[in-house]
């Protein structure tokens, strides 16, 4: 479960944020504003300061900086802290799904000035990562941290079938020639958000059976890696890792896996150079082609995204793995291959390729794709022949055709590529859209464009919505099935925003795009990637739930809703809610760009022509605007006064209005934190506030602290926090302040204690509570699993809980040791904790599995 902390190796710079965009009138640039497509990159705004590729790399990665520094973690953390955590008790009572929902990103009631509806993707889900099909109907989805789920229907009425497993996030999902589902934990995307796994594991019976610990291939040799290909030849897996590319049987699981080629092993654990901070950079593969012809011919693709001398094209010659280069027109230089994706089509004739460029990724700001190419003598060796580069998929009818965002701006992240099992020329390729050929390439179309903004059937009637368009895709694709039900083959592709199927011979407009695509996420897969959670009374009927996702925007749920709206558009950060008035919402696009509605944001989209009647303003402050602020940036109320407001980027920023703040304007700097410190977690209570910092905030150096002080200015200082002092030198990513006590604090610290990190003071615990103000703290950890704690709340009758990679927590008052929290809770990070309007429930944001609510009571019956 632990972040894959890949954000400045070799030839990928770190660098600040650059000025943040503030849309104004016209929907176009709206929209493009908007274009957030992940965590891990953004659009530009017309007039916005360009910035490189590496910025913005470095600016997403920051998710992943939180689990791994101050140094690499050694493998084995996660397994440890899972078995930590089967030992404890459990609380007893249940948990319930809040957002087991559709969830609807073109909802009419909330297309409004900070939204992507009416682009046309509809109803969404997390990011899946994973997707397998047979001809029998069914589909199996496997999600970037919420586990894998099957149907027997093509597609939605979705079913869990890894909930057993220690682990929930997918790198590949493939059924072999003997009906098997073969499951690679492990989301191999090189992002902030992609977390490592623990194997590889086989169903023998996916139609009907659940995956099992015992379903395990092999032992722990693939344990803390990503996997982001399995590939079958004979009797033989193929598995590209972050950790080289190792092989095994498919007809004996029981023994071990075989490493086959690791180009640097001393990176490897074990090796000589396994705590260089570059380790994890050293050993990427991305995936394996066998030839048809001749199954002892294999081709590895090896490499890191931006480049390394590594990287190329590997084949064994002599009994030994060489760097070869390929016939024809694809690069095999290193500066040229990075991430690369190749697939041969079933007849043998015809073999693929997408390949991403670390030197394009490097310098040019419009794509990284290198180009995708075709090899006519069905051979991975080539002769290959370029059959697109980025300006030809985007004259197919793309809708990123402006400068700064094109076809492939995002091919070390977006990638898939599909052959048609019963057509060598039809093929579809994935990046940020999906494009099709049929006839090897010789023309492309794109039937899945990023979004249905600027093309002439959009339009801007509110009472149209989307106005003459047809549904799209979701934006960023992943992964991609062909299957078939009662003889009718139809494409599924995987995407940030979920799953859509359409029939493999499908319909299309004139400019290509399709008009039979069919979303998938019926509510029943809540893989939603939550960072933030709020909560407040609504209608006097209940309470409105809101929370920040992943290239989701916002959600909102509201009493009596059978289907949640997005009231925000691009990535969904921080969020709080004033508890007695549930439409009050500040939310956070990034880098802390706050918004603020009173009605929820609810518009059918007049502000388009009359822009008095937007519901949504900017109240950003200054931070968001110099980019002295994380990608998540914290933010929050005082429960005492909740017109105080703390935020925290470089600085921290006070104001006093509540959600009747009108601007930026609004907003107090009441203290620096220093020159490269950026704000971690921040809390307040009673007119005191408690800030957490980094900066550096990488293992390159890494550097944390808690800042304290009054909210009317007064009283700012640093607490003294050694280097091998009691808080251990990690990231600080949560506080709550005792209601009755402002002295009286907690605070969570993320990243792996001592025994797995080998950065300077990594210490040992996760929660710490101090009585005098931070001037000293006790941890108070306990039986905790070692594992990143996220946030720390009090509750209801004086217990603490904790959220973690790996579960939520709960210590009852007066009692030192740690239980899990209810019985139900599926394994994925929970990212925040907060209580509903009166404290008697609990909710949390989880980062793979939506939102979920315990009922606090039960536990003062029990305790």
């Amino acid at each position: 479960m632990l972040a894959l902390g890949l954000s400045a190796g070799p030839g990928l710079a770190a660098a600040p944020g650059g000025p943040r965009p503030h849309p104004v009138g016209d929907l176009a640039r709206t929209a493009h504003r908007h274009a957030t497509a992940t965590t891990q990159n953004r659009s530009l705004a017309p007039g916005e300061e360009e910035e490189g590729p590496n910025d913005i790399m470095e600016q997403a990665d920051q998710f992943a900086e939180a689990r791994t520094s101050p140094g690499i973690v050694a493998p084995g953390a996660y397994s440890a802290a899972w078995a930590q955590a089967q030992a404890l008790p459990r609380t007893g009572g249940r948990w319930t799904d809040e957002t087991a929902l559709p969830y609807d990103s073109d909802d009419p009631r909330y297309r409004d000035i900070d939204s992507n509806s009416s682009g046309g993707a509809g109803r969404v889900t997390g990011r899946i990562t994973g997707l397998a099909a047979d001809n029998a109907g069914y589909v199996y989805g496997g999600s970037a941290n919420g586990g894998v789920f099957r149907s027997r229907t093509g597609g939605g009425n979705w079913q869990p079938i890894s909930e057993r497993l220690p682990a929930s996030s997918t790198g590949d999902l493939r059924l072999d020639g003997k009906g098997r589902l073969w499951y690679a934990t492990g989301e191999a995307n090189t992002s902030a958000t992609s977390f490592v796994g623990v194997g590889v594991y086989v169903l023998a019976d996916p139609r009907h059976g659940q995956f099992t610990p015992a379903d395990r291939v092999g032992g722990t040799e693939l344990e803390s890696t990503t996997i982001r290909k399995l590939r079958f030849a004979g009797t033989t897996v193929w598995a590209a890792t972050s950790r080289g590319v190792w092989s095994h049987s498919t007809s004996n699981l029981a023994g071990p896996w075989k490493l086959e080629f690791a180009p640097n092993p001393d990176f490897l654990p074990g090796g000589s150079r396994a705590k260089d901070p570059n380790a994890p950079y050293k050993n990427i593969a991305n995936d394996v082609a066998v030839d048809p012809k001749d199954p002892s011919r294999v081709i590895l693709a090896i490499g890191w995204r931006s480049g390394d001398a590594y990287n190329g094209f590997y084949t064994k010659r002599g009994g030994s793995w060489q760097r070869i280069t390929l016939a024809g027109d694809i690069a095999s230089d290193p500066d040229n291959v990075g991430m690369v994706t190749m697939a041969g089509s079933a007849d043998g004739s015809k073999y693929y390729a997408v390949e991403q460029s670390p030197e394009q990724l490097n310098t040019n700001p419009d794509s990284a794709l290198q180009g995708l190419y075709v090899s006519d003598s069905g051979s991975p060796f080539g002769p290959w022949r370029l059959v697109a580069d980025y300006h030809a998929l985007a004259a197919s009818g793309s809708a990123l055709t402006g400068a700064g965002y094109m076809p492939g701006v995002q091919a070390w992240y977006n990638q898939f590529l599909q052959v048609d099992p019963a057509d060598p020329r039809h093929a579809w390729v994935g990046l940020e859209e999906v494009y099709e050929t049929t006839d090897a390439g010789a023309h492309w179309t794109t039937p899945g464009p990023y979004w249905n903004f600027e093309f002439p059937c959009w339009s801007i009637d509110p009472a149209k919505q989307t106005g003459d368009c047809h549904p799209t895709t979701h934006s960023d694709q992943h992964s991609v099935a062909v299957g078939s039900r009662d003889g009718r083959a139809y494409l599924v592709v995987g995407n940030d925003g979920g799953g859509y199927r359409r029939p493999v011979r499908g319909r299309a407009d004139a400019d290509g795009h399709a008009t039979d695509w069919t979303s998938l996420n019926d509510g029943t897969m809540d893989v939603l990637q939550y960072y933030s959670v709020g909560v407040g009374l609504d209608r006097g009927l209940g309470v409105a739930v809101s929370g920040g996702l992943q290239d989701n925007g916002q959600s909102i749920k509201r009493p009596g809703d059978r289907v949640m709206g997005s009231n925000f558009g691009g990535d969904g950060g921080d969020t709080i809610v004033d508890p007695t008035k549930g439409c009050d919402i500040a939310e956070e696009y990034v880098y802390l760009d706050i918004w603020v509605t009173n009605n929820c944001a609810v518009n059918n989209g007049s502000w388009t022509t009359d822009k008095s009647k937007a519901t949504s303003r900017d109240v950003a402050p200054p931070d968001a605007e110099t980019g002295a602020a994380r990608f998540i940036a914290p933010f929050t109320f005082d429960p005492k006064d909740k017109n105080t407001w703390v935020a925290g980027g470089q600085h921290v920023w006070v104001q006093h209005r509540g959600w009747a703040i009108r601007s930026g304007d609004d907003w107090t700097d009441a203290f620096d934190l220093g020159e490269g410190h950026t704000a971690t977690a921040v809390a307040v209570s009673g007119g005191t506030a408690y800030v957490g910092w980094c900066g550096p905030c990488n293992n390159q150096g890494f550097t944390r602290g808690i800042a304290v002080g009054k909210t009317d200015g007064t009283g700012w200082h640093q607490l003294t926090l050694p280097i091998d002092g009691t808080i251990p030198n990690r990231y600080v990513s949560g506080f709550d302040v005792d209601p009755a006590n402002p002295n009286h604090v907690y605070v969570a610290i993320n990243g792996f204690s001592r025994k797995w990190t080998e950065g300077p003071g990594a210490g040992i615990g996760h929660v710490f509570e101090s009585r005098d103000a931070g001037a000293s703290w006790a941890d108070i950890s306990a039986n905790l699993p070692d594992i990143p704690a996220n946030a720390v709340k009090l509750v209801l009758g004086g217990g603490l809980v904790v959220g973690t990679d790996l579960g939520v927590y709960y210590r009852a008052p007066g009692r030192p040791g740690w239980s899990v929290l209810g019985g139900n809770l599926p394994t994925t990070t929970t990212m925040q904790l907060k209580t509903g309007p009166f404290g008697l429930r609990l909710y949390a944001a989880t980062h793979g599995h939506g939102i979920w609510s315990y009922d606090l009571p039960q536990l003062l019956l029990r305790h």
